[in-house]
């Protein structure tokens, strides 16, 4: 099998192109952007050094029906999707801030609980919590967007005192933020599941903001079963969860978070297999739809064929 990973495309009327940890992402002049969804998978900041096959495949799909499932609350860049692996949207100039939501106390948020803290990106975390416990209401903990390195916490306060985001933008991207979390959870509730915490990310074309990027994904997302988390939340048990915290928690047991010296454990084939197992698991259970597997032969030829298809139909149209 063929993972798409270190494949670079030249696709008509490129202008440029830019390599991200997961997502390559094409200018078509100045207009579109093509941005095809790798097999490679990251973790604190790091892409680690095998591909999972179909994960691509899963993550723009989902990205893809989530967007269209949210286009009533307001515009996305999204225009079409010619290939399992890639989308093909509008280009729009983003916001340097990624919006992270959270409904529990988990992942990043617990492990900035459990060290003792009680503030993160200046909201005030309610004493006597445990991992896993939902938040009276969803905060917002908003990220710097790092071009490279690691994305930085970041208060509301500070990203309006430093210019990064004007305060009537910012607050539109809070209001967005709280809605599209909220249709989200709406319908993982549907399919027996929990939306713990994800990010958005937006943009601008003119005045008007657009949701970009991908939404709800296990890249960006995590779930918790919710058939069994009030008991294993009583018990002190972890959460049964569809998300990337296992591959971070194997990481970690491995003595690896993306520090200085570190070393990646190795990454064996049946771990491998692994994950893509559980990406196609989420798959079918977010989406309640059965995952069709993509022939992985030749997928430079297939992605550029079909996106070439894409904009030769796009002009006949206009």
């Amino acid at each position: 099998m063929e993972t798409i990973t270190g494949i670079t495309f030249n696709f008509p009327n490129q202008i440029s192109h830019y390599n991200g940890k997961v997502r390559d992402v094409y200018n078509i002049n100045n207009e579109h952007l093509v941005m095809v969804v790798s097999d490679r998978i990251s973790a604190f900041d790091v892409v680690l050094p095998k591909g999972i096959p179909y994960k691509g495949q899963v993550l723009n799909q989902l990205a893809a029906k989530f967007l269209r499932a949210t286009e009533d609350i307001l515009p996305n860049w999204l225009i079409d999707s010619p290939d399992p692996n890639v989308s093909v949207g509008k280009m729009c100039e983003p916001f340097k801030v990624e919006m992270v939501i959270r409904g529990y106390l988990t992942g990043h948020a617990w492990r900035t609980y459990k060290s003792g803290l009680r503030t993160l990106c200046g909201v005030t975390l309610p004493e006597g919590m445990k991992e896993n416990q939902k938040f009276p209401e969803p905060i917002i903990t908003p990220t710097t967007k790092a071009s490279e390195g690691h994305d930085e916490d970041i208060s509301r306060e500070d990203i309006i005192a430093n210019g990064i985001v004007s305060k009537e933008d910012y607050e539109k991207l809070e209001d967005y933020t709280r809605k599209i979390f909220q249709r989200g959870t709406e319908i993982a509730a549907k399919q027996g599941l929990i939306l713990v915490d994800t990010k958005y990310e937006f943009g601008k074309i003119g005045n008007e903001i657009y949701l970009i990027d991908e939404i709800h994904t296990p890249d960006s997302s995590r779930y918790f079963y919710a058939d069994v988390y009030q008991e294993r939340l009583t018990a002190n048990e972890p959460q049964k969860q569809l998300s990337k915290e296992f591959v971070r928690e194997w990481l970690m047991a491995g003595g690896f978070q993306g520090k200085d010296g570190q070393t990646i454990p190795e990454m064996t084939d049946e771990f491998v297999e692994s994950v893509t197992d559980r990406y196609i698991e989420l798959y079918e259970k977010v989406s309640g739809e059965k995952f069709e597997k993509i022939e992985l032969t030749n997928p430079k030829e297939r992605i550029e064929n079909n996106v070439k298809s894409f904009f030769d139909k796009l002009t006949v149209s206009n």
